[in-house]
């Protein structure tokens, strides 16, 4: 039996996202998110600068190392790794 897919997260709900190296290449919205009230999909060039501005919602996307954690979890959106912190 597979698990549960994830739910969907709304589009541009933020304003910033951290996302891994299992989130490349980047695109926003982010294929975990809802697309019917969002814009176009466009990929952003994170891999170099370390961070990444949509052209058309203004979401800033910063990308953390593989073994780095949040600092502050209460800020924190984990996307594309497939696990849920808040399950039992």
């Amino acid at each position: 039996m597979s698990p549960a897919p994830r739910p969907l997260i709304p589009a541009n709900a933020q304003n910033h996202y951290e996302v891994g190296p299992e989130d490349l290449p980047l695109s926003c919205p982010m294929p975990e998110m809802y697309l019917w009230n969002s814009h176009p999909r466009v990929y952003l060039p994170i891999e170099a600068a370390g961070w990444a501005k949509c052209p058309y919602c203004g979401a800033e996307y910063t990308l953390r190392s593989a073994q780095s954690e949040p600092a502050d979890s209460a800020d924190y959106v984990p996307l594309g790794d497939g696990s849920d912190p808040g399950a039992p």
